[in-house]
């Protein structure tokens, strides 16, 4: 017996998550039986819940400032079929309300000294490295399930997904209430996962969507009268940038740390004048590293953007290997893609065309591909 069922999640930028999910299974344990079966219920929801936008706008009981927002996705649905030729026709032309803040919540977890994601197999479109529940509850029962188990954790609310074209997309009540600019680049983003997506690769696929999401922004924010709001927004991509070079420099010192050996205790006591490493020494350095993450953004945050608090928020609560992985996937690979737009004279449909050819091959061949268009990194490594 089987049950066949896709769903792609997509992480907001707050911290800025793909959850890729095929429910193609035989009986195979309770713990399963029960993930899928929420998965079902959740995508059930939706598809049962969900009216046409033209419908809810008509309807005399629906809030004036919903039917804004609604017009607001409509004009931004042309801009992505007409402008970035993204395949827009039918997705995001109704309209469903969950009643809850989030539509899912991912779990990502890590070993903790590794910053090597835990991954997850489904079948078909291969391994995720992330899981997704529609209850809260269960994600965070989840992932404490995983804490146990000696992995770091981090669980968070998700606003928005794509079905990658098996389903028509709603827009959902989790991400409307958002500024015009967010809206754009959520529909944008996930609209860009329809385009190209290479099995088992969720850091090839959302880096692409990332990358044309940031196109897509440029563009229709230059084809908009609001100059107030094309400053905000170039600002907030320089914020973005200063938040994943401190990030991603983070990263790289905690890889350098995991990478050292860990004595042992034959060894320890052999050792009179060096000073070797223990699991100890490893996890004291550990949260130093991450401390000093703390203090560069507040650096930066009282210089740099004048107090600006956008990524408090990610700073305020707790960060672990797990956390980190998530800035990393969405954004690593980024620049690889930025170039190859470059390479293609800004041309969409011919970088669309040249990112599904990449996503046919195999892993290895593919980040191969990347790396010829990634940009040296200017990343700088504190000394340990």
């Amino acid at each position: 017996m089987s049950l066949v069922l896709q769903l792609l999640i997509r992480f907001r930028k707050s911290c800025s998550l793909l959850f890729v999910l095929l429910l193609a299974f035989t009986w195979v344990g309770c713990e399963n039986l029960r993930y899928y079966n929420q998965a079902i219920n959740g995508q059930y929801q939706i598809l049962t819940s969900k009216r046409s936008i033209d419908k809810v706008m008509a309807d005399q009981t629906t809030p004036p400032a919903l039917k804004e927002k609604l017009q607001s996705v409509c004009d931004i649905r042309t801009f992505a079929e007409h402008e970035l030729k993204l395949p827009a026709h039918g997705q995001y032309s109704q309209y469903a309300d969950v009643h809850r803040r989030f539509v899912v919540w991912n779990v990502y977890a890590a070993e903790e000294f590794s910053l090597e994601p835990k991954w997850w197999t489904f079948p078909i479109v291969g391994k995720a490295s992330y899981r997704g529940y529609f209850s809260e509850k269960e994600a965070r029962a989840y992932g404490e399930k995983l804490k146990k188990e000696g992995y770091d954790v981090y669980v968070t609310g998700i606003e928005a997904y794509s079905t990658v074209g098996w389903f028509r997309d709603p827009v959902l009540n989790t991400f409307i209430d958002n500024t015009e600019v967010d809206l754009a680049e959520t529909l944008f983003h996930e609209l860009a996962h329809q385009t190209a997506f290479a099995s088992g690769d969720t850091d090839f696929n959302e880096a692409f969507a990332t990358a044309v999401a940031e196109e897509g922004l440029r563009r229709w924010m230059s084809s908009s009268s609001n100059t107030n709001s094309y400053a905000e927004y170039q600002s907030s991509l320089e914020r973005k940038e200063q938040f994943l070079h401190i990030v991603m420099n983070a990263r790289t010192q905690l890889e350098h740390l995991y990478d050292q050996p860990v004595a042992t205790k034959v060894e320890l006591a052999s050792l009179s004048s060096v000073s070797p490493t223990t699991l100890d020494d490893k996890r004291q350095r550990k949260q130093q590293i991450i401390a000093n993450l703390r203090a560069e953004h507040q650096k930066i945050k009282n210089s740099a953007w004048g107090g600006n608090p956008e990524y408090d928020n990610w700073f305020n609560k707790p960060i672990n290997n797990a956390k980190l992985n998530t800035v990393a996937t969405y954004y690593e690979l980024v620049p690889a893609f930025n170039n190859l737009l470059g390479k293609c004279d800004s041309n969409l449909t011919r970088v669309y065309a040249e990112v599904r050819r990449i996503a046919k091959l195999p892993k290895d061949e593919r980040r191969a591909v990347l790396g010829a268009f990634q940009r040296p990194t200017s990343t700088v490594v504190a000394k340990e």
